[in-house]
């Protein structure tokens, strides 16, 4: 079986920002339903930004998801149970969330009420129409999955590969323990995994498992 990089699903596009993105990388990598996930740039008007000129951008994550399995409403409880949005910092690791349809526009909107009903502090997440996603630079893309570079090489990963890449977001999840092992095993045939990478992929699942979100 062939690794699936790019399996035929329709998905719909989740964008938002909760502070360093090689955390959220991994995280919403490996939840059920994430098909694939990049990190870049959105949010602010300044033009072709980068990691060293960001002007007014924050760091965000597109995750690509399957809504018959995942909901964006559930996607939107990672977003506010793994950061601070009371929190107020500068633009690159502010509180948001970029909403692409009028159904997520409510989602969005209903929670965020939801959470100042409950939070004591204001509430500062901005929620505001997509605008255009500047790709971060490929050092970014899966950065905890590049780490591994043996592995990366095992899994042809190359180049866009770390942006589009199916098991790419799978593995970067794992390898940081955001998932069960059980969750692991059940999934890593579908992947099309050889032994050797189950094998190596296992171990960081049972090391890291368990140890949170983190960047």
């Amino acid at each position: 079986m062939s690794l699936l990089h790019n399996p035929e699903v329709k998905t719909e596009s989740a964008t938002f920002g909760m502070g360093c993105f090689w955390g959220c990388d991994s995280y919403y990598g490996a939840k059920m339903g994430v098909i694939r996930t990049k990190v870049g740039y959105a949010g602010g008007k300044f033009k072709d930004p980068t990691y060293r000129n960001l002007g007014d951008h924050t760091e965000v994550i597109q995750v690509d998801f399957d809504p018959k399995i995942i909901s964006y409403s559930e996607i939107l409880k990672g977003f506010w149970e793994n950061h601070d949005p009371t929190f107020r910092t500068k633009a690159q690791y502010t509180s948001l969330i970029l909403y692409h349809s009028p159904q997520q526009k409510e989602v969005a909107e209903s929670t965020k009420k939801t959470q100042q009903e409950i939070i004591s502090r204001e509430v500062i997440t901005r929620v505001e129409p997509a605008s255009e996603f500047y790709d971060a630079e490929d050092y970014h893309q899966k950065y905890r999955l590049q780490q591994h570079k043996d592995l990366c090489s095992s899994l042809g990963l190359k180049g866009d590969l770390f942006k589009t890449s199916h098991v790419a977001a799978r593995i970067n999840g794992y390898i940081m323990g955001q998932a069960s092992l059980k969750q692991f095993e059940e999934e890593a045939p579908k992947l099309g995994l050889s032994t050797e990478i189950t094998d190596y992929v296992r171990k960081y699942v049972i090391k890291m498992e368990g140890s949170g979100f983190s960047c």
